[in-house]
């Protein structure tokens, strides 16, 4: 009897995100099985249940994803599921914390993608901020952007949680090879005056950047925001902005909204859970694979 393919997810939180449900589900998986308010000590024996109930062959046709809200642990929870599995008894293991990973790696994507096409340049050597940045999204935003040689400052509303988040992400996801900086919010106005790109990545409906922020940005090149919901994260963007001119800038900087950063990450998620389906052997996805695949996908888009 041919034997279904089965994706178990874990999640530190009461719930399972029905977006992650859909998303398995649409991606091909018949089955995503919940595990709700896993502890990350439980994880070894979760993994072990699942790479001994079934035979090497269906092992293929079996994975685990790894929710949750915080991404130090969904890595850690991750790095546990791989150490707690030994060949041939192994699956595929994917990793993405409220999404933040997928959403992070859609947002630098197409951030590096219209530095490329609109401004002849990349990631390399920019200055870089990230509003907002102690939260998920915003943590693995100024590590993917560091990893691609920018310099990035995260900023948050309190200095000292900043800087704790800015070494936790140099150390724990950089691996000490990144150099990301730490910055209050109410010195925003002095970092924006050799910022090149702006990454809002906080609470929705707050406003991060006013008019006169934008306006008074003189080598602004991107503003890219992941708030849908009014007001704008940052003045002037909207969320189906994508890469047109943002009104009051005098830099000529571009903005994108939360759809066009969203679509992005739509298709990386649902591709990575298609990886994990068709892989000959298992994998191990997270954050830098999202960032890989949101690259690819936009240079395919952008020969058709």
């Amino acid at each position: 009897m041919e034997k279904p393919f089965i994706l178990h997810m874990l999640t530190t939180a009461k719930n399972l995100s029905p977006f992650d449900a859909n998303m398995a589900l649409d991606a091909g998986w018949i089955n995503a099985l919940p595990y709700l308010n896993v502890e990350p000590s439980e994880v070894q024996g979760l993994v072990q249940d699942v790479i001994f109930s079934r035979s090497p062959k269906n092992l293929l046709k079996t994975g685990i994803f790894i929710g949750g809200r915080d991404t130090k642990q969904a890595m850690d929870m991750l790095k546990s599921a791989k150490r707690s599995m030994f060949a041939p008894f192994e699956v595929s293991v994917f990793a993405d914390p409220s999404g933040a990973f997928t959403t992070a790696a859609g947002m630098v994507a197409v951030a590096e993608n219209d530095l490329i096409n609109k401004f002849n340049t990349n990631l390399a050597g920019k200055n870089v901020m990230v509003l907002g940045g102690t939260g998920p999204v915003g943590q693995v935003v100024s590590v993917i952007a560091a990893q691609a040689g920018a310099n990035v400052r995260l900023i948050g509303r309190q200095l000292d949680k900043a800087q704790n988040t800015a070494d936790m992400c140099n150390n724990e996801f950089g691996a000490g090879k990144i150099s990301i900086k730490a910055g209050a919010d109410a010195e925003k106005a002095e970092y924006l005056k050799t910022a090149d790109i702006v990454f809002a990545t906080g609470a929705a409906g707050i406003e991060l950047l006013s008019a006169e922020l934008v306006a008074s940005a003189p080598q602004l090149k991107v503003a890219a925001d992941v708030n849908a919901v009014p007001p704008a994260g940052i003045a002037g963007v909207d969320a189906f902005q994508n890469g047109t001119p943002i009104k009051g800038s005098n830099s000529g900087a571009v903005g994108l909204g939360a759809m066009a950063i969203g679509n992005v990450k739509y298709q990386v998620q649902n591709l990575l859970l298609k990886r994990m389906i068709n892989a000959e052997k298992p994998i191990f996805l997270h954050f830098e694979h999202a960032f890989e695949v949101a690259r690819a996908y936009l240079k395919e888009t952008s020969k058709k």
